[in-house]
């Protein structure tokens, strides 16, 4: 027997995965806004709908995106860059609703929350104040705990790991088809919200167990949801 199927019994642990930017806290848009500002700064003019298809990936695997084999010449500048004009938008940084219940919410049931980001440590920093639930979480991981970010599989292993749970007792949650297939590499099912700008069927053909409008609506649904259909 492996050792999914020995830890796979109803008293086993239980672990809800979180990305953060875009799912708990309405950030996407602000980081559409602080890259394009940045990139115009050492003179490439990527549009913004370019950017926003790379949210969700880490500062270097967004670069390469956007910009290709040019990324490396100006990645320091841009990302330096990135970092002030997303801090000098921090004061309009919000939860997205339902998030704070949903966090508190798993914690009730005995389902352990846990962030899952490719934010940097001072980006994760003002997340967690702007979230507001640090006595419900579990664990806390970001972009500092891994070499390579998403959609490389690295944040989610080791999200897992500070869980203690194997992939078969957790659902990430995410918004982006980058969240959706870096759970997958880990071999972790992804439940996907829409809050991050991208559409149903986009989420749905890069492999999402179940799509819902935000994460009040999966709280709305939760009954139903696979994050508690897991732990039955």
């Amino acid at each position: 027997m492996d050792t999914d199927s020995q830890n796979a019994g109803t008293d086993a642990p239980v672990a809800v995965l979180l990305d953060v930017d875009g799912t708990l806290v309405d950030s996407n848009y602000l980081h559409v806004e602080a890259w394009t500002r940045a990139l115009q700064d050492v003179g490439r003019d990527v549009a913004a709908w370019r950017v926003h298809r790379a949210i969700g990936m880490g500062s270097s695997e967004l670069l390469e995106a956007v910009l290709g084999d040019d990324a490396d010449a100006v990645a320091e500048q841009v990302k330096d860059a990135h970092s002030h004009y997303y801090a000098g938008a921090a004061g309009r940084l919000r939860a997205v609703d339902g998030a704070r219940d949903l966090v508190r919410t798993l914690a009730a049931r005995g389902i352990r929350p846990v962030l899952a980001t490719s934010a940097a440590p001072d980006e994760l920093e003002r997340l967690r104040d702007v979230l507001d639930v640090e006595q419900e979480l579990h664990a806390v991981t970001g972009a500092g705990d891994v070499d390579a970010a998403k959609p490389a599989p690295d944040l989610v292993q080791v999200a897992l790991e500070a869980a203690d749970v194997p992939a078969g007792r957790a659902v990430l949650v995410g918004d982006t088809v980058w969240d959706v297939e870096a759970a997958g590499r880990a071999g972790v099912a992804c439940v996907a919200v829409r809050s991050g700008g991208i559409g149903v069927d986009e989420l749905r053909e890069a492999g999402a167990v179940a799509v819902y409008d935000d994460v009040a609506d999966l709280l709305a649904h939760l009954d139903e949801s696979p994050l508690v259909r897991l732990g039955g």
